[in-house]
């Protein structure tokens, strides 16, 4: 009997006047998304900034965030109103001639080199920007703890109050985090599970391409991505990223390799190349960049046993070029292709195009929308398209010969053996 009055105690403590709801009753609200003028940063985003959203973006110390979302501000400033620019680590003039660099020095962008959450809430409540960026959330604090900056509970806190400012006052609200190590990005997990969207910026220091990447995104597909190039004034979008990555490509070089990875609706042409040598090491050496470690293993496992290369006492050397991370199976018979071109000496034509999952017999499966990987490669002159026999006979025949191959034995004697 007490643990029930106890119940209803608590249930009528915490009520608040609301009541459950069919969903079918609630009303129904539409997206009124601001388009920042960054085309690549609005796809990535879902087609825009949701008002009162709050988004996270990480990446590596010099990547980029701090550059794209000062231009972000910019152009969403000229087009929309005030926006603010809290900056927790560069004082205002610092900030001033980033922007000069930039570009970026319209009257309507705000500029706070603020670390006090009260100050920052505060300047925010007064103004009400159309958008808003901390940079960053780990060198913000509130007096409210005694812990020093950056840690577990002043990040926490920090955020918790910046997205209740965000809900209310319905503020898009950037928050820029440091990465761990490990790339992850550092603070309390919980900082991740509060937001709506996670953002990061991915790229090589010495390739001038970045890669916008979402791994959470509430208000739309966490499978896009967005392509940037780092130049003297800026980071500029990549609006055909395909023929950026394959510039500078090789022809009529064993090793390398053509295919297309689809990363969400967009097809994504990328170069794969092999280096197969004579391990001078008791042990041979697997190395991967942009590739998954253990999937070359297992592929270079069904080259020896399937098709008789003898791979054992050689190092192999896997690349994907231009700073791309593969990470779908449709990628694995250009891996596979690529590494016997290299250790055989045979180069893959230039003009054609690999498609295929490998499985641990040596099948080739079929891959998801081939039609749009193969659009994509004939605008840039590709005449062949090495394909699973799956998904051959569901293709309707365009300008590309296509052929099917149900076997890396097939694909192979079609490549290099022919």
């Amino acid at each position: 009997m007490a643990e029930e009055n106890s119940v209803r105690s608590m249930a009528s403590s915490g009520d608040s006047g609301g009541k459950p709801t069919p969903i079918c009753d609630v009303p129904a609200q539409t997206e009124n998304r601001l388009a920042c003028g960054i085309g690549e940063l609005d796809r990535v985003l879902g087609g825009g900034i949701v008002p009162g959203s709050l988004v996270l973006i990480g990446g590596d110390p010099g990547i980029g965030k701090s550059t794209l979302l000062l231009q972000a501000m910019d152009r969403l400033a000229r087009h929309t109103g005030d926006v603010l620019y809290v900056s927790g680590e560069e004082s205002a003039s610092q900030t001033r001639l980033r922007g000069e660099r930039l570009g970026a020095v319209h009257k309507r962008l705000l500029i706070l080199a603020e670390n006090s959450l009260e100050a920052i809430l505060g300047h925010a409540a007064a103004l009400n920007p159309a958008a808003m960026v901390v940079d960053s959330i780990q060198t913000v604090w509130t007096t409210s703890l005694e812990s020093a900056p950056g840690s577990v509970s002043q990040v926490r806190e920090s955020a918790g109050k910046l997205m209740l400012l965000a809900k209310k006052s319905n503020i898009p609200i950037f928050l820029v985090g440091h990465v761990t190590k490990d790339g992850s990005i550092a603070g309390p997990r919980v900082l991740e599970h509060m937001v709506d969207t996670v953002l990061y910026f991915e790229g090589d220091g010495s390739h001038p391409f970045r890669i916008l990447r979402a791994v959470k995104n509430r208000f739309g597909s966490t499978n896009e991505i967005g392509v940037f190039e780092m130049k003297q004034g800026g980071l500029c979008c990549v609006d055909n990223p395909s023929e950026l990555f394959l510039s500078e490509r090789p022809l009529g070089v064993a090793g390398s390799v053509v295919t297309a990875s689809l990363e969400g609706s967009r097809p994504l042409l990328v170069e794969l190349q092999a280096l197969v040598s004579q391990s001078s090491y008791g042990v041979p050496r697997r190395t991967t960049i942009g590739v998954d470690h253990n999937r070359l293993a297992l592929l270079v496992a069904v080259l020896e046993k399937k098709v008789g290369l003898h791979l054992a006492g050689q190092d192999i050397f896997l690349n994907a070029a231009g700073g791309v991370r593969l990470n779908e199976p449709a990628a694995d018979l250009a891996m596979i292709m690529a590494v016997a071109s290299s250790h055989l000496d045979r180069p893959v034509p230039a003009d054609a195009l690999l498609l295929g999952e490998v499985g641990l017999a040596g099948e080739v499966r079929a891959v998801t929308q081939p039609e749009q990987r193969i659009a994509e490669a004939e605008k840039l002159g590709f005449k062949t398209c090495i394909l699973p026999s799956g998904n051959l006979r569901r293709l309707k025949k365009g300008g590309m010969a296509l052929v099917g191959v149900a076997s890396v034995q097939q694909a192979l004697d079609a490549l290099i053996n022919s």
